[in-house]
């Protein structure tokens, strides 16, 4: 009996072996190697977050700023015939699911912060975000100072809580599951004013007529593109289009695109 089980612990010894090499294969893979000879990149986007990356749902495709930059980048770091494809991803999946390499990059309003700069890389900062305030359009807060004494509206789990203590210590602040809830909320005069990142805001008073974003940025929260730690080429090679996009006028043009004539919205800090 005792024979029998060593014949087939050695077997699976060596499935074993093999599988941790290949592991530790699959880990060490070079990902801008292998998004140049396939000319394709898999990124990780948002689908539900309006001018970012929201589905329509006409066409079933998700649209938006970071969508269409996706495209762009793809095409300047692997040529005019290479392509792109989306996983979509949430806070709380895009870092596992860039891990486990299901996706090649993250593109998806993810603010660059010293705790997920250790398990990921980020490249450059590719929009300026930072935390703001939608207000009713005849509101009289004109910046977060104003807040003081005053009841502000935002969502669990985001910065924004922590940032306007920071500026307005005296602001009460009633949390919300998400959005869509705060908004509700903001339009039964429950707060004085909604905050979170400029860019999601945007987004918000875009679908909300009667609303603005007064303030400019109190707090700058960028966000970058991540990728899997250690993979200094796709890093290099991201930031290198980033520049070059900037430089051919294609950024700006895609900033226009989804974000002029927002009320509220300053371009001026956002045009490179």
């Amino acid at each position: 009996m005792k024979k029998a089980k060593r014949f087939l612990l050695i077997p699976l010894l060596f499935f074993l072996c093999f599988a941790l090499i290949a592991c530790g294969k699959r880990n060490n893979q070079n990902v801008y190697q292998k998004v140049k000879e396939s000319k394709h990149i898999i990124w990780g986007v948002r689908a539900d977050t309006r001018l970012f990356g929201l589905t329509n749902v006409k066409t079933g495709k998700i649209e938006g700023f970071e969508i269409d930059l996706a495209h762009a980048l793809t095409k300047q770091m692997l040529g005019k015939d290479a392509t792109a494809s989306f996983v979509t991803t949430t806070a709380n999946t895009r870092i596992p699911l860039l891990k486990n390499e299901n996706i090649d990059a993250v593109l998806a309003t993810m603010t660059i912060t010293p705790e997920r700069a250790k398990q990921v890389d980020f490249s450059k900062p590719y929009f300026p975000a930072g935390s703001s305030l939608l207000v009713p359009d005849n509101s009289k807060i004109k910046n977060v100072k104003d807040l003081n004494g005053e009841t502000v509206l935002a969502v669990k789990g985001t910065t924004a809580v922590d940032d306007v203590h920071k500026f307005a210590p005296k602001a009460r602040v009633l949390q919300y599951d998400d959005y869509g809830q705060a908004m509700s909320a903001l339009k039964a005069n429950q707060g004085v004013a909604l905050t979170t990142d400029n860019g999601l805001l945007a987004g918000i008073a875009q679908e909300n007529p009667g609303y603005k974003l007064v303030g400019g940025v109190y707090n700058n929260a960028p966000y970058g593109i991540a990728v899997n730690k250690g993979q200094k080429d796709m890093v290099d090679h991201i930031n290198k289009a980033l520049d070059q996009l900037e430089k051919n006028g294609t950024y700006d043009r895609l900033i226009k695109k989804w974000f002029a004539g927002i009320p509220g919205f300053s371009l001026k800090g956002v045009l490179k």
